[in-house]
C-alpha cells in the first residue's frame, strides 16, 4: 500500500489513506506489536484529530487502551514511551510534509522504532487480508498530561544563554509548545504558533526557500544563530551569524566538545551514510569512533543502541542520544548547540568559525534525479568512477557510498519518495563540479 513506507505510515490525507483506514491499522497494531496499550500524541494538522478517533477507536474496539497525550511533538512521545514504560505509542504526524498529508510514526516498548522491516509490513499484510472481528471488551481512552515532566527534562540542558541572541523559527509546528519556556522572551521568535495551515511556509526546514526568513531574522537582528524546527519537532537545522545555513551533519562534530571535551563522557558516535567525511576527522581529537550506518530513524535509532553510542546524527537533521532512550530530539540538539555557542563566544569564537574549523571540503548537497531505473543509475555511476581511480573504501547498505583519497559520493534510493539520491564532497571545488557534471550526464544518459 502507498501510505506504507520504510520509517513510517505517511501520505496524503482522504486521497492516499483515510478513517476507515486509520482504524484498521488501529486494529490490527495491538496484535502486531503484542501490546495491550497505547501512547497517542498527534500535531497540529487539520486532519490529526479525525485521524486519532478513527485510530484510537481501532485499538479499543481490538481491546487495547489508549492514553491520548494529546497535541504534542514527536520527542516527547519517544520520551514518554521508554520513561513511563508504554508497550507501545504512535504519533500522528506528517513531519515535514505539506499541510495536506498525515501519518504515523510507531514505536515499541523502550521507544524502539518500528519500520517497515520490523513491523509494518505485518501490519500491512493483517490490513489487507485480515477481517475485523471486535473484542466484547473494549479498551478504553484517557487522557494523559505529559508536557510539564518533560520540560522539566529539557530545562536539565538549559545553560545560561544570556549573551547569546537567538532568533527562532517554529515553522508554524509542534516545538512552540516548549520553546518560549526554555529559551525567554529575549529571543526572536517567527511562526510560533502551532497551526495546521502552516502559514509562514511548508514545516520542512530543508527547504531553502523555507529558511529564507530566519536567515534575514539572523541578519536583521545581529543574531549569533538561527534555529529552525520542522512539523513535529523532532528536526532542527541551524543558520550561522552571517545567516548561512549549516550542513546538519557537521553539527554531529561540533557536538564532540560537548560530549566529550565538555562532559568528559566516552562513547561511539553514529553517522549515516550521506554525512562529511569531516566529521570523522574531526573527532578524531577526542579519541571516539565513529560508526555509519543507514539513512533513518528507523535504522539510526536501533544502530545506535546496537553499538551502545552516546549519540550521533544525520544529514537530514536528526540528532539521537542514549540519555534520551536512544531516539532523537530536535529540542535537547538545540539547547546542547547552544550551551557549546554560549560558551565559545565568550574565548571570541563565532558560530560560522566554529563550523569552518570543522570542515573544509566542498559539498554538493543532496541532489535528486526523478528516474525508473534506479539499479542501473546506480551501477554505471559506480562503474564511471572506478575506471581511473580505484576506492579506498565502499559501503553498500544504503545505496552505495565509494571513498577516494581526497573525495567520495554515495548514491542512494529514497525509502520515502521517488527519487534517486546523490551526494558528493571533495577538498577541492573543480573536482567536485566535475563529478557532479559527469554524475549528471550518466543518468540522464538512462532517464
Amino acid at each position: 500500500m502507498k501510505v506504507f513506507k520504510a520509517y513510517d505510515i505517511r501520505g496524503e490525507w482522504v486521497t492516499d489513506w483515510n478513517a476507515e483506514l486509520a482504524y484498521k491499522i488501529g486494529f490490527h497494531l495491538p496484535k502486531v506489536l503484542d501490546a495491550g496499550h497505547f501512547l497517542i500524541g498527534r500535531d497540529c494538522r487539520l486532519s490529526s484529530d479525525e485521524v486519532f478517533k478513527a485510530l484510537s477507536k481501532g485499538i479499543t474496539d481490538a481491546g487495547a487502551d489508549v492514553s491520548d497525550a494529546g497535541f504534542t511533538t514527536t520527542p516527547l512521545i519517544y520520551w514518554a514511551t521508554a520513561r513511563y514504560d508504554f508497550p507501545a505509542s504512535l504519533m500522528i504526524t506528517a513531519s515535514h510534509n505539506p499541510k495536506s498529508h498525515n501519518g504515523l510514526k510507531v514505536s515499541a516498548r523502550n521507544a524502539l522504532p518500528v519500520g517497515y522491516d520490523n513491523g509494518l509490513n505485518q501490519l500491512e499484510e493483517k490490513v489487507l487480508n485480515e477481517k475485523i472481528l471486535t473484542t466484547q471488551k473494549k479498551g478504553i481512552i484517557q487522557k494523559v498530561e505529559l508536557k510539564p515532566a518533560y520540560l522539566s527534562f529539557l530545562q536539565g540542558y538549559l545553560s545560561s544563554l544570556e549573551d547569546l541572541r537567538i532568533a527562532v523559527d517554529c515553522s508554524n509546528g509542534m516545538v512552540s509548545l516548549f520553546i518560549k519556556d526554555l529559551l525567554g522572551a529575549d529571543a526572536f521568535y517567527i511562526n510560533d504558533i502551532a497551526d495546521g495551515q502552516f502559514p509562514g511556509h511548508d514545516p520542512n526546514p530543508l527547504n531553502p526557500t523555507n529558511q529564507e526568513q530566519i536567515k534575514g531574522m539572523v541578519i536583521n537582528r545581529q543574531c549569533d544563530i538561527g534555529l529552525i524546527f520542522d512539523g513535529d519537532a523532532d528536526r532542527v537545522m541551524f543558520i550561522d551569524e552571517n545567516g548561512k545555513f549549516i550542513s546538519p551533519d557537521l553539527i554531529i562534530a561540533l557536538m564532540g566538545h560537548y560530549f566529550f571535551e565538555q562532559k568528559g563522557h566516552k562513547g561511539k558516535v553514529l553517522q549515516d551514510i550521506r554525512s562529511s567525511k569531516a566529521i570523522g576527522e574531526y573527532l578524531n581529537q577526542f579519541g571516539t569512533q565513529v560508526e555509519t550506518w543507514r539513512v533513518g530513524r528507523a535504522y539510526g535509532a536501533s544502530k545506535l543502541r546496537e553499538i551502545d553510542g552516546l549519540y550521533g546524527g544525520e544529514l537530514a537533521g536528526h540528532y539521537y542520544f542514549r540519555d534520551f532512550y536512544y531516539s532523537d530530539s530536535a529540542l535537547l540538539a538545540a539547547l546542547i548547540v547552544l550551551d557549546l555557542l554560549a560558551r565559545f563566544k565568550k574565548a571570541g569564537f563565532t558560530l560560522s568559525k566554529l563550523i569552518q574549523n570543522i570542515s573544509s571540503y566542498h559539498n554538493s548537497g543532496e541532489i535528486n534525479f526523478k528516474i525508473d531505473k534506479k539499479t542501473e543509475a546506480i551501477e554505471a555511476v559506480c562503474t564511471f568512477f572506478q575506471k581511473d581511480e580505484q576506492p579506498i573504501k565502499k559501503m553498500d547498505f544504503d545505496g552505495v557510498r565509494m571513498e577516494f583519497t581526497d573525495w567520495w559520493f554515495n548514491i542512494r534510493p529514497s525509502n520515502t519518495e521517488p527519487y534517486l539520491r546523490f551526494i558528493a564532497e571533495a577538498k577541492n571545488a573543480d573536482k567536485l563540479e566535475k563529478v557532479i557534471t559527469q554524475t549528471k550526464h550518466i543518468i540522464d544518459t538512462l532517464s
